[in-house]
């Protein structure tokens, strides 16, 4: 696993030096932009639209548009002077919080901590004490030449940094357009929806779930490397706009019977019982 960033976390008057790393990668299947004449990748270059010309690296600036077609010039040295004063090498922790105080909204990037050469005593005594008191840290650090707020967490033998937005990063849900605010529902609607939750209640487990769509990707793509003749699956048939109770009493009923068909033995399952029965009887005498 590649260190992506290297520093400390700093708790109270400890110091503990940690490696990081990305804990979390993006699967999806990408795609580069052909000539569909030769097959030759595309190259995207930067043109300046008023003088028609192409532009070379150093002949770009940073601008900030504070009105429309109306911008300020971000000098580099600028830039690099506020780095400067803002970019430590340290993850500070700020407070000790309770992880249920945290809306999901706020988690952004998920990163792995590991302590560096002489931290792994400091780091130790830091993980035993949150598994101990329940709580997670935040902290704040700068990466990527961006200060952000963090949270740092226990997951399984590991420190965790989950990067989170700043509350002003976080739009106000009252943005939203066309939120719902004077429906009515009655309680028959409710108690059937309620119940209908119930029977889809189960466990969390992570590894049952997959993206469907990325696997056919890849299935496609596979076939195609392969030379096969790739076949379009029928259209499948436009669900029927019914009445919302007669939904919920539909999908009430649809789930309940996909629970009891999980409950039930299968048939390979159930031949494995008797033939584990029979050798029980044989280890056992039992007639």
């Amino acid at each position: 696993m590649h260190t992506m960033w290297k520093g400390s976390v700093s708790f109270g008057l400890v110091n503990i030096p940690i490696k990081m790393f990305t804990a979390t990668e993006d699967k999806d299947i990408k795609f580069r932009y052909l000539h569909k004449e030769c097959h030759t990748p595309l190259k995207y270059k930067k043109v300046c639209p008023t003088c028609n010309k192409e532009v070379s690296e150093g002949e770009i600036v940073k601008g900030y548009e504070y009105e429309t077609g109306h911008f300020i010039i971000i000098e580099e040295k600028d830039i690099l002077t506020l780095k400067a004063e803002v970019d430590t090498r340290n993850i500070e922790i700020l407070d000790f919080v309770n992880l249920s105080e945290i809306d999901p909204i706020y988690f952004d990037k998920s990163y792995y901590l590991s302590p560096q050469e002489n931290g792994s005593k400091a780091y130790t005594l830091l993980r035993q004490a949150m598994n101990a008191t329940g709580k997670i840290a935040i902290a704040k650090m700068t990466i990527r030449n961006k200060q952000t707020l963090a949270a740092l967490r226990v997951y399984k033998n590991i420190l965790v940094l989950e990067t989170i937005f700043y509350p002003d990063e976080v739009r106000p849900v009252s943005e939203v357009p066309g939120l719902p605010e004077k429906e009515i529902i009655n309680d028959k609607e409710l108690d059937i929806a309620t119940k209908l939750i119930d029977t889809l209640t189960a466990p969390f487990e992570p590894e049952k779930y997959k993206d469907d769509y990325r696997e056919a990707l890849r299935e496609l793509i596979n076939k195609k490397i392969a030379g096969q003749e790739i076949k379009v699956a029928p259209e499948a048939p436009q669900r029927k706009v019914i009445d919302l109770m007669e939904a919920l009493q539909a999908s009430l009923k649809e789930s309940k019977k996909k629970q009891e068909n999980k409950k039930k033995p299968t048939k390979a399952k159930a031949a494995r019982k008797t033939e584990e029965s029979l050798e029980a009887g044989k280890e056992y005498n039992i007639k």
